[in-house]
């Protein structure tokens, strides 16, 4: 069976992305700062709103609204991972196997990504809270509050959340909210 991805113009995504070997290439700050950089020169481009995400040592989720008139989230992984992957420095140089070798790839990101388009406003807030717990979920934090390479402050900000969600009782997900 061959896999094909759901491409709805304006549609909203939610992502998985994950670098190559599980290496913990976010465990150095230098490298989130690039890989902000990496999603300001893309997003400079080709616009997308960018609705939650997280950053852990060795993936991100996230969630994207393309334009109205657009739906080639698939241009901007591959721009952005471009980015990142040509200015990382020798932390993100992990062995290279030999098919990357014949294809000169480098071994920074697993080939492909993971999407998941939106169906309605309960996905939507499942796979935020997804998001947003994630880091508790892998032993990173005791709270959402705990880890800064989040957008959990953001919606704390706006009144969404309170500072103390997600740190009093383990959170539990459906299988089909996230994907790693």
């Amino acid at each position: 069976m061959q896999y094909r991805r759901a491409k709805i113009e304006g549609g909203t995504y939610f992502f998985t992305l994950v670098t190559h070997g599980r290496a913990n290439l976010f465990s150095h700050p230098e490298n989130i700062e690039l890989l902000r950089r990496a999603l300001k020169e893309v997003m400079g481009r080709h616009p997308f709103r960018m609705d939650a995400a997280v950053v852990l040592p060795d993936h991100l989720h996230c969630i994207w609204t393309l334009p109205e008139n657009d739906m080639d989230f698939s241009k901007r992984w591959r721009l952005i991972k471009s980015y990142f992957s040509r200015r990382c420095g020798n932390q993100c140089r992990p062995p290279t196997t030999p098919s990357r070798l014949q294809k000169k790839e480098q071994a920074v990101w697993q080939r492909r990504f993971w999407e998941h388009l939106m169906r309605d406003e309960q996905d939507f807030l499942r796979h935020v809270e997804y998001i947003h717990y994630n880091p508790v979920k892998h032993g990173l934090a005791k709270a959402p509050r705990d880890w800064k390479y989040s957008s959990f402050h953001r919606y704390v900000r706006r009144g969404v959340y309170d500072l103390d969600w997600g740190a009093h009782e383990p959170m539990e997900f459906d299988a089909a909210v996230g994907r790693e």
